[in-house]
């Protein structure tokens, strides 16, 4: 038997896969404001420039405390409700191709992330691959620790391939591998026919070395579900995407130039593009009806302890 395995973010789907949930778990109250626009700046940074480990290591680092008593049941079930809405219109159209194509020579095709489970099971499922191989977060009571129990990542992804192809009798040196990060290098490694799809700079000049088929995807295609499914609550979640492209948009450049935060400009230009809601404005404080303009005034100049030291009215 042989296979075929697909790195997932910019491979199958042009985006950063847990970024686009992102957007529905912020909806659900499960993720604030400022994380969420980091994240949407990290994956300009990503796109323009791919990850090494360090970038990879940080990530994970994050998303472990972020989750750390998150309910699993309710993430799995925010994930089922967005994808056709949120990962339909981010889908490869040459990587279904290639799926489709793989498929028909008889390979079984995996799906091979270092994203969670819980995203990357539902999306196999929703773009018609045979099983998946993702990272697993150690889930207590069905509540996430803030601990892994299996990263899928870098070696750890070939050493599984390597374990999965005796378990089930593949040949790896027919088989076929996919991916545009060097962080996938020892995947694309084991097998016999290695794919370096919308390379980084770095997995360019190795696949040059090694003689590596090199392409690049650019067709996004909107997917459906192959089995008529209810429809998903709202669409909230495809203003990623259309964040990441105002991001690339409006240039590194100003998001990065000195003399201020980063990910303030980019919540700044998320808000005039109206991917995310102003900030609600302060609430001013409220003051009895009785009280004077000048005490009213006073009250506002000094704080709340202003209030006790308006002397009575006679």
């Amino acid at each position: 038997m042989e296979a075929a395995f697909f790195d997932l973010d910019k491979t199958v789907i042009s985006r950063s896969s847990v970024l686009a949930v992102g957007m529905p778990i912020y909806r659900e109250g499960m993720l604030n404001r400022r994380l969420l626009v980091t994240g949407i700046y990290r994956q300009v940074l990503y796109s323009l420039f791919g990850a090494d480990e360090a970038t990879m290591d940080r990530a994970r680092g994050d998303l472990l405390r972020v989750t750390e008593g998150w309910n699993q049941a309710k993430v799995v079930s925010i994930v089922e409700d967005v994808l056709e809405s949120v990962i339909g219109p981010i889908v490869y159209a040459e990587a279904l191709e290639a799926i489709a194509e793989r498929r028909r020579e008889g390979r079984r095709v995996y799906i091979v992330s270092s994203s969670p489970v819980e995203i990357v099971a539902p999306l196999g499922r929703f773009v018609g691959v045979d099983d998946v191989v993702a990272t697993r977060a150690e889930v207590h009571d069905g509540v996430y620790t803030g601990r892994l129990d299996f990263y899928c990542y870098g070696e750890a992804k070939a050493a599984h391939i390597t374990r999965l192809a005796a378990a089930e009798g593949i040949d790896l040196s027919k088989s076929w591998a996919y991916s545009d990060s060097v962080t996938d290098v020892p995947m694309l490694s084991v097998v016999g026919n290695a794919v370096a799809v919308n390379a980084d700079r770095k997995l360019r000049r190795e696949a040059r070395r090694r003689g590596w088929t090199t392409v690049k995807w650019r067709r996004t295609m909107l997917v459906r579900r192959r089995i008529p499914t209810p429809p998903p609550k709202a669409a909230v979640g495809v203003g990623i995407t259309t964040a990441v492209g105002t991001a690339l948009a409006a240039g590194l450049w100003w998001l990065r130039r000195p003399g201020g935060d980063g990910v303030a400009r980019l919540e700044h230009l998320l808000v005039r593009s109206r991917v995310l809601p102003p900030r609600p404005a302060p609430q001013r404080p409220s003051y009895p009806a009785r009280w004077s303009g000048r005490a009213r005034a006073a009250a506002r100049a000094v704080g709340a302890t202003a209030r006790s030291r308006i002397p009575a009215r006679r």
